[in-house]
Formats: C-alpha cells, structure tokens, sequence
C-alpha cells in the first residue's frame, strides 16, 4: 500500500477534549483536566478520560501521528499514538513528560497496564513521529524527530484480526490548560521485519 493521510474528521474522540480546531490542516487540541489512561497496577485505579482520536486500523497497515512537543512543560504531559481494542485492551505510545525531561513512554494494557521510559531531552520542542506497525500477533512502536533515523522502542502482543482502532490522543493528568498540536496522521506500509527501518516519509 502507498501512505495516504487520514482526514482529522474521520476520526470519533473516546472522550471530547476541550476543543480541538483543525487550521492550516493541523490540529490543536486543547485536553481536559485529569484526563489519563491506566488499569490498576501499582496505583490501584482505573482511568479511560483521556482524549483519542480513533478510526478503525486497517489490517496489514502502520500509522504514524506527529505533534509538536514545544507545549510540553507539566509533569505526565502527553500525547502520541492510541492502539485501541477495548477499555481494557490498548496500547498508548508517545511522549510524556516525567521529572521534567520528555521521555518516549509506552503504556501496555491487557486488563493491568505495564509502563516504559526512555528519555529524550534532546528533542526539547521539536516534531516528534510516533509509529505503530502490526506485524503478526505485535506491533511495532517506532519514533523520530524530524530528520534523524527511527528508534524501536517496544515491541508488545496485540494479537486481534479485527476491531482494532487506532489514532492520537493526549492526555493531561495534573493541569488544566494543555494544548497539542498535532501535524500530521497517515496509514502507511508494515515493517518488514523488526530489524529493518521502514522508509521515511514526510
């Protein structure tokens, strides 16, 4: 398959935001107080509030989603990619904010959900690409800012052959006030093999 961009409106939000204007064919979503993502573990609580933008995941596809991180200054601010089966079946990757420095994060969930960092202060305001490919019973999460080549950051189980959905989202667990900007959203080819980095394409 070629890339071909997906429409902001062809998306429906699990929970509207704020607001979210498309202009100059981006869009700025302005996320609700509190709004997370998160299943038991550790915490003990359980939170679908936050904001994505879903369509359905068309089977043998990557998705990639850029957002602008300039807007990123409180703690757990976030956005990226959602991967979405069910409330308590997703995958959130994207960046987060964590003891002040971004950090690429991925949240795992199959009724408990599971948390990885890595931290990326060199990417302080810059545009940042989160992917997801399917690729048998995974998939594939990837990210890059701007120029520089893709980094793997996970690879998790997501084994469903249908209703699955997928999109961006961004949350704000501790403020009121936080803007994304999202740039970009395409479906594009698979990877090929986790060794192998999938062409780059603007």
């Amino acid at each position: 398959m070629t890339q071909k961009s997906i429409a902001w409106t062809t998306g429906t939000w699990t929970n509207h935001p704020v607001s979210s204007i498309e202009e100059d064919q981006f869009l700025k979503v302005e996320t609700r107080e509190g709004s997370d993502y998160w299943e038991k573990t550790l915490y003990g609580f359980e939170r679908s509030s936050g904001h994505s933008l879903l369509t359905d995941w068309e089977e043998g596809s990557a998705i990639e989603v850029t957002f602008q991180l300039g807007s990123f200054t409180e703690l757990y601010d976030q956005a990226g990619i959602m991967l979405y089966q069910g409330q308590q079946k997703w995958i959130k990757a994207g960046i987060e904010l964590n003891d002040g420095i971004p950090q690429l994060a991925v949240v795992v969930t199959d009724g408990y959900s599971d948390w990885s960092l890595a931290p990326v202060p060199e990417w302080v305001g810059k545009n940042v690409t989160i992917r997801a490919s399917q690729l048998q019973d995974a998939v594939i999460i990837r990210a890059r800012t701007e120029n520089q080549s893709w980094r793997t950051v996970r690879v998790a189980r997501f084994p469903y052959e249908t209703g699955q959905q997928a999109g961006p989202f961004a949350c704000a667990p501790t403020r009121a006030g936080f803007q994304v900007i999202f740039t970009r959203w395409v479906s594009t080819e698979p990877d090929r093999d986790i060794h192998v980095d999938p062409p780059i394409k603007e």
